[in-house]
C-alpha cells in the first residue's frame, strides 16, 4: 500500500464478526472458507452471511476452486480482501485507534 489511508469509521466492517474476518484477511492474499470458520469458531451460515455483506460492499472477493483432495464435486471457497477492502480496513483500524485515544472521528 503506497499511502496511509485516512482514519474512517466503516459501519460494514465494524460488526464484530466482519471485523474479525477482515482482521484474518489483513496480512494474506486469501483464506479458505473453512479456515476462517474454524479460526473464528462460527457456523457456516454465520460466516456465509457476513462474507456476503462484505462482498456486497465490495470489500471482499470470493472464488471457488475444485479440491484435488476431494473425490466429490464440492469446491473450496476462497475469500480475500479487495484493494478497497484493505484500504477501508486500514482506515477503520486507524479510526478505532483515534477513538481509543479520545480523538473525535468523523463518520
Amino acid at each position: 500500500m503506497s499511502a496511509t489511508p485516512a482514519p474512517a469509521f466503516n459501519e460494514v466492517i465494524h460488526s464484530p464478526v466482519r471485523l474479525r474476518i477482515c482482521g484474518l484477511l489483513r496480512h494474506v492474499a486469501e483464506l479458505e472458507f473453512a479456515v476462517i470458520r474454524d479460526t473464528l469458531g462460527i457456523s457456516d451460515v454465520n460466516l456465509s452471511k457476513n462474507v456476503k455483506v462484505l462482498g456486497e460492499a465490495d470489500l471482499v472477493t470470493m472464488r471457488k476452486e475444485s479440491s484435488p483432495s476431494r473425490a466429490d464435486s464440492r469446491r473450496l471457497t476462497w475469500v480475500g480482501l479487495t484493494p478497497e477492502g484493505r484500504k477501508a480496513l486500514e482506515g477503520h483500524l486507524l479510526a478505532l485507534a483515534q477513538i481509543a485515544q479520545g480523538v473525535a472521528v468523523d463518520g
